[in-house]
């Protein structure tokens, strides 16, 4: 039994080399485990040799010489898949966004849910291609790019004259950008056979990037300590002249729903579109720091044009879905970052706690505390714990052990090591400053003793919480992108997606390391953190991303998880890292999929693969129905590369990989370019979507 599936076992309830789970002082699960019965469907073959393929070495020899990938959604024999809604479909007044992310189903009714869905960004090639086919409107793509190109690609659209022709363009192709983003919610009716259908209604609708700029009364709403940083009168920087109030929500990737039927969205990869540095006070650089920018290939800076305040994204927003005059709160008390994950705890008679991460290359996972406590887990008064609280940073120590660092004011400044990214040593020039020697680090932290020196006030530390906490000594972990509590024990499970190095930030590579202690390891990691008391924690690697020969279960760079009724954990991947051969260029883990980890029987401490996406694609989203006869998943993203695959264009690839004995051999590899998905037919155009998958007998998923 190789480590990754014992320490698997450990986390899920089973036993491994005859250790008992109960011995390593672990409660029993809540949730009975899955029966020890044999797996419900038959995993798909990836172009990679597994264990869990059922094929001998020597098979193995023959069966993967030559793959061929599809450009579809595939799924195991016996289930069936039904689109739902795809980009452009009309919803309420507007339209079914782009590169849908988080799914949370909310129900009305035994018959009737209410569907919301994260629009998170545009993939401008195959945007820009089928925009006119799919919505019956021009876009200013190509005269925009021509325009910008004697200012090298960019421009502070937001400086020229209010009529100017190339201001004009700019604002009508943002605009059209920032529609296709933020949050969308779509009535659903039951079917007998366990699926799912579009029923829209009057519960239909879009809350875009630009809500509120047009009419006031869809402006978001905003709680919490940062809310005095936005209606201060004297500032360092920017001024909106809103208020507490926001013009729209953008950049919403994972999310979360609460036990009183609300739904949390996570705005991650704001800075691409407006300035994320920020002054000492927590005010927003101005537009112009981030100017707007189309070529071929991107598209950023769409804040720009409408002069949108930095300081109001990157937060964590709840909507009640089935509240029409609902529109959006962002919780400052949460912090600002580049939100990926939400896993909430709410326990009667206990403070209201928050998880959640910033993915970023560095980032930190952070746990907010509300000052006051649950009542009745169910109530939407519950709403209220989010204005006030406290946010602390996890601090990650090699030996398993773990500890909650309070981001307040009083805090110490402590930076960890080198290089490390922190608020800028000149408060009033603001923005960051990257320290690179141990010395630097030294005198920063005898410059600056607490973060009460370093900022203004609390709401100012929450607006900058990424460099607040390099400041204060959290640990820099590896991309976390998706937290979600385990109902069986109550244990936080925690995808991080890589750990490989960036330029502003380096995961502790003591922590996050390869199953043989490879770094840096790029292959991912699912991680279990168990609370104790005192604000400590304890937490242990239980599921690790790679190939089999290196250690891993098969699967990389795990993304959102999901627990279904059975108790057993879904997953998909993000594999989009150009140092790992990623989907965009057929890496030898082939397109992104959907796995399935039981958590129980003879199955359980290994990956199965229940879904492959579509070409250059991302499976977002997992969210199985309460009855577990149904997962809806999000496609996002296919063809973003290559754009419309057309007349089944495709090429042939190399690579070098080794069976289950070791031994190496090369795989000839044909690769589709582009994508036709959903529609599938030759010259279509792609187009993100949902689909809701089901068993042909319409009995749970898992059996």
């Amino acid at each position: 039994m190789n480590l990754a599936r014992r320490e698997f076992l450990l986390l899920l309830g089973g036993t491994a080399a005859g250790l008992a789970f109960n011995q390593a002082g672990i409660a029993k699960p809540a949730v009975a485990a899955v029966a020890n019965k044999p797996l419900a469907f038959k995993p798909l073959r990836t172009p990679l040799p597994l264990p869990t393929d059922g094929l001998s070495a020597a098979e193995q020899l023959l069966q993967y010489r030559v793959v061929t990938i599809n450009d579809r959604l595939e799924i195991p024999e016996g289930y069936s898949q039904e689109l739902l809604a795809s980009w452009g479909d009309p919803v309420g007044n507007s339209r079914f966004g782009y590169n849908n992310d988080y799914l949370a189903l909310t129900p009305l009714s035994p018959e009737q849910a209410l569907l919301t869905v994260n629009f998170e960004y545009i993939s401008p090639l195959p945007w820009r291609q089928a925009f006119t086919e799919v919505l019956a409107e021009k876009l200013p793509y190509s005269s925009v790019v021509a325009g910008l190109e004697p200012h090298g690609g960019k421009i502070n659209a937001w400086g020229l004259p209010a009529a100017d022709p190339l201001r004009l363009e700019i604002e009508k192709l943002a605009q059209q950008a920032l529609i296709d983003q933020g949050l969308g919610v779509i009535q659903l009716q039951r079917l007998s056979n366990g699926g799912w259908r579009r029923n829209p209604g009057r519960l239909d609708r879009r809350i875009t990037g630009l809500a509120g700029l047009k009419e006031p009364s869809q402006l978001l709403r905003s709680t919490g300590p940062a809310v005095a940083v936005f209606k201060s009168s004297k500032r360092q920087g920017f001024n909106d002249g809103l208020g507490e109030a926001i013009i729209g929500t953008f950049a919403n990737c994972a999310g979360g729903t609460t036990p009183w039927g609300t739904v949390l969205s996570a705005e991650e990869n704001f800075q691409s579109q407006v300035p994320e540095a920020v002054y000492a006070d927590g005010s927003s650089f101005p537009p112009s720091a981030k100017p707007f920018q189309c070529t071929q290939q991107s598209l950023y800076g769409l804040g720009n044009p409408f002069g949108l305040a930095g300081n109001k994204y990157g937060w964590m927003v709840e909507l009640d879905p089935a509240n029409p005059n609902d529109p959006g709160t962002k919780h400052t008390a949460l912090g600002r970052f580049r939100h990926e994950a939400v896993a909430i705890r709410a326990d009667a008679g206990k403070p209201l706690e928050v998880y959640s991460g910033c993915d970023r290359r560095g980032g930190h996972i952070y746990k907010f505390v509300s000052n006051g406590l649950v009542q009745n887990p169910k109530d939407p008064a519950n709403s209220e714990l989010f204005h006030a609280g406290v946010l602390h940073g996890a601090v990650f120590n090699p030996n398993g052990s773990g500890e909650w660092r309070p981001l307040l004011p009083t805090t110490a400044v402590a930076p960890i090591a080198a290089p490390v990214l922190v608020p800028h040593a000149n408060r009033k020039q603001g923005g960051a400053q990257l320290l690179k020697q141990s010395s630097e680090i030294s005198a920063y932290s005898n410059q600056y003793r607490n973060l009460g020196d370093l900022y203004s006030e609390l709401g100012a530390i929450l607006i900058d919480a990424h460099l607040a906490a390099n400041a204060a000594g959290i640990t820099g972990t590896a991309r976390p992108e998706d937290t979600d509590i385990d109902p069986r024990n109550g244990d936080l499970l925690i995808a991080f997606t890589s750990g490989l190095p960036g330029d502003e930030g380096v995961p502790d590579q003591s922590i996050f390391k390869g199953p043989k202690g490879q770094t840096p390891w790029n292959g991912g990691w699912i991680m279990r953190l168990r609370e104790s008391a005192g604000g400590k924690f304890k937490w242990s690697m239980v599921a690790t991303g790679g190939t089999p020969q290196e250690g891993g279960l098969g699967f990389a760079n795990p993304d959102n998880l999901a627990f279904d009724p059975s108790g057993a954990l879904w997953m998909v991947t993000d594999i989009g890292t150009k140092e790992q051969n990623d989907y965009r260029s057929g890496g030898e883990y082939g397109n992104n999929a959907c796995w399935v980890l039981p958590t129980g029987g003879s199955q359980a401490g290994k990956a199965f693969c229940f879904a492959i996406g579509p070409m250059e694609s991302e499976l977002t989203g997992p969210c199985p129905s309460a009855d577990g006869r149904s997962l809806l998943l999000a496609v996002q993203h296919p063809g973003e590369l290559n754009g419309r695959r057309q007349r089944g264009a495709k090429e042939a690839r190399g690579f070098e990989l080794q069976n289950n004995a070791g031994k190496s051999f090369k795989q000839l590899r044909w690769v589709p370019l582009g994508s036709n998905w959903p529609q599938g037919s030759s010259d279509a155009w792609p187009r993100p979507g949902v689909v809701v998958i089901r068993r042909n007998d319409g009995a749970p998923l898992l059996g």
